[in-house]
């Protein structure tokens, strides 16, 4: 890399003096009368051209409409990071459609609330990936999906599957099948366009009543997170990102995806995290920058493949959703021969992360904080010099406004921050008030800017970078038989950053086995979700308040000190 970084960062914004707002369809196309030729996804595989995806995109939008697709219809994207994503996720987009790309690790109950709360009128599903068999779960969900309407899915018209394991369902379109629909039907989407403001994504993140929530957020919010990334990153023309992380989740999508694109470079996406596929990958394909989490980066540095393979290429890494240790960014500049290191911090409510340390910064900062909000120049808040947001600190018993630098919960404003939730009100006069998402997390703005986190006024934790809502599993414990009560903290975790450990108290009489407790949660729920302890405790030696109301904190704390004996 020759060009210093505020020499990349100057270029950058040369090329956007000023924000003008489109839709995401119309970023691509844009991209693709640039950058015709150049690379936009790159697998072993395969490798698809800015102008190659743009022209897919069209067929499979038309196939869209062909199917009833219409403007603010909803389509679910059910897929790992196949290469089919990206064509597909810009399809929705050009037939004016919102996209809703889903977890796909959910086991059957959860993705069943998620189709019926979505009212998803399209799905494109994988047949089967990681053991599960999505076709069979449909099946249990929505009987008959597969030869028209379900009674259980009334909303849900199409389903159309990629093949990508296990035997395709007879008489269900496609992706190919798709696109071949939309050369039939050429120009069928072209009268559903959307606006730069309209509903773009609903992406589902976990909350604190019980249940997963769509994040609502617009074509225009994500394209200037995604912007803001590749200015504070610093990016070179043609970055190279490679990352596993899914594109159902704004790490993947908008810090991979969206930011590469205005400089004209490529993902490299994986379906699935492993050290010596990350190496191969990057040996390969010439990566520039690799996300990753924490526990992701320790695994790397622990992987014997390091020393095998051609790693000249990667300069950067993006590491998000938990802090980092220094000698963990030591590690990494001396082993990897990584020199350009970036953490952030955000929400799916605000549009993905809205701060960064930046490459430049010292290792404490990428430490000891979370960075500073995001530059965005043209793209960002012309009264905050450019920043993308704007953070303050408020009381997180009554939301009066905290002395700068005061710790308290964090609260921000900007113009990538989301509609709402879909389809729950009540959430959303909670979660968004007169502009500003408040986010449960407890932190502090530095003099110097910076964010440091410390603590959170929720309790939903993270494992391995994936927030676990409590509610959800402890419902399902309490519904095994001889489980009285159940609750469920974070403790901390050397590889995954938190982990969860599940209390639970047994009716008068009974004997809990904790093994099978475990092998419930692994059955019923998504591997991230599944603690990786359950303590037996009894019902008198729960910590409560006066009122009493269990204190989960002190559980949290009792756990941390009983497993770390």
């Amino acid at each position: 890399m020759t060009d210093t970084i505020p020499q990349r960062r100057a270029a950058l914004e040369a090329r956007f003096p000023q924000w003008v707002p489109i839709t995401l369809d119309g970023l691509l196309d844009r991209c693709a009368a640039e950058f015709p030729d150049r690379p936009l996804v790159i697998t072993d595989d395969r490798t698809v051209s800015y102008a190659e995806t743009a022209a897919w995109s069209q067929c499979l939008a038309d196939g869209l409409a062909a199917l009833g697709v219409r403007k603010g219809d909803r389509v679910g994207l059910l897929m790992a990071n196949y290469l089919e994503f990206v064509p597909l996720k810009f399809a929705v987009a050009r037939a004016g459609a919102v996209a809703i790309p889903f977890n796909y690790l959910y086991r059957t109950d959860e993705l069943a609330y998620i189709l019926a709360q979505s009212r998803c009128n399209v799905l494109v599903t994988m047949t089967g990936f990681a053991g599960l068999d999505y076709p069979a779960m449909l099946d249990a969900i929505a009987p008959g999906w597969g030869s028209g309407r379900a009674e259980a899915l009334p909303d849900l018209r199409a389903v159309v599957q990629l093949p990508t394991g296990g035997v395709p369902r007879a008489g269900v379109l496609t992706v190919e099948e798709l696109g071949e629909l939309g050369d039939r039907h050429p120009g069928a989407s072209d009268g559903s366009r959307a606006e730069p403001g309209d509903l773009g994504d609903i992406l589902y993140t976990s909350g604190t009543t019980g249940s997963p929530k769509g994040v609502m957020v617009t074509h225009d919010a994500v394209q200037r997170t995604g912007y803001a990334s590749a200015l504070t990153r610093a990016f070179e023309d043609g970055r190279r990102i490679l990352f596993s992380l899914p594109c159902y989740h704004m790490f993947g999508y908008v810090e991979g995806l969206m930011a590469v694109m205005f400089v004209g470079g490529a993902i490299v996406p994986r379906t699935a995290f492993a050290p010596a596929d990350y190496f191969a990958g990057i040996e390969r394909h010439r990566a520039t920058e690799i996300l990753c989490v924490p526990t992701m980066t320790v695994a790397l540095l622990e992987h014997p493949d390091r020393h095998g393979r051609d790693l000249s290429s990667v300069f950067a890494i993006l590491s998000g959703a938990a802090p980092a240790p220094v000698w963990l960014w030591e590690k990494v500049r001396s082993e990897l021969g990584i020199t350009e290191i970036t953490t952030g911090y955000g929400m799916t409510e605000c549009g993905g992360a809205m701060t960064m340390s930046l490459p430049e910064d010292s290792l404490e900062r990428h430490s000891a904080t979370v960075g500073r909000v995001k530059m965005a120049g043209a793209a960002g808040m012309p009264e905050r010099g450019g920043d993308l947001c704007h953070y303050r600190t408020v009381d997180p018993l009554d939301g009066t406004e905290m002395p700068a630098g005061s710790e308290g919960e964090l609260v921000s404003e900007g113009p990538t921050h989301m509609l709402g939730f879909w389809d729950k009100p009540v959430e959303t006069a909670a979660g968004l008030r007169d502009g500003w998402v408040f986010s449960g997390d407890l932190g502090r703005v530095r003099d110097d800017g910076y964010l440091q986190i410390t603590g959170r006024s929720k309790e939903l934790y993270k494992s391995g970078g994936e927030l676990v809502m409590p509610k959800e599993v402890e419902e399902l414990l309490t519904q095994f038989p001889g489980v009285s009560q159940a609750y469920a903290v974070g403790v901390p975790d050397d590889r995954w950053g938190e982990v969860g450990c599940a209390f639970v108290v047994p009716e008068p009489g009974a004997v809990l086995d904790v093994d099978q407790l475990i092998a419930l949660c692994r059955e019923k729920l998504a591997r991230f979700k599944v603690p990786k302890h359950v303590l037996v405790i009894a019902a008198d030696d729960l910590p409560t308040t006066p009122t009493g109301k269990v204190q989960k904190f002190r559980l949290a704390r009792r756990a941390a000190e009983q497993l770390a004996g």
